[in-house]
């Protein structure tokens, strides 16, 4: 079993920044693919970032490309997500989340099925 835990979430104005932690517990997740995801009030879970079990492989979602980047330190157990020049429409409860893949082809995935673990979320607020 993992357990997820986010932190780093808060009120920003716009163009600021904001760094999300997402620390891991239980099983180990160095062999997981990371994802990010976040929900807007009245709207579906959306892909944000993912990043490979060895940090090296990384892809974004296109309305956050070039302003966040993901990162992890297995050693820590602890993936990050550094979000600059953010928007109010970036306003949303964003989630960490783990996937398995290692009997997959891919080494990660934008896909919100792919991923069996959740953390509970942390509140963004980016205000205009």
């Amino acid at each position: 079993q993992v357990q997820l835990v986010e932190s780093g979430g808060g009120l920003v104005q716009a163009g600021g920044s904001l760094k999300l932690s997402c620390a891991a517990s239980g099983r180990i997740v160095s062999n997981c693919a990371m994802g990010w995801f976040r929900q807007a009030p009245g709207k579906e879970r959306e892909f944000v970032a993912t990043i490979d079990w060895s940090g090296q492989v990384t892809y974004y979602a296109d309305s956050v490309k070039d302003r966040f980047t993901i990162s992890r330190d297995n050693a820590k157990n602890t993936v990050y997500l550094q979000m600059n020049s953010l928007k109010p429409e970036d306003t949303a409860v964003y989630y960490c989340a783990a996937a398995d893949l290692r009997s997959s082809i891919v080494v990660i995935s934008a896909t919100l099925d792919e991923y069996e673990y959740w953390g509970q979320g942390t509140q963004v607020t980016v205000s205009s």
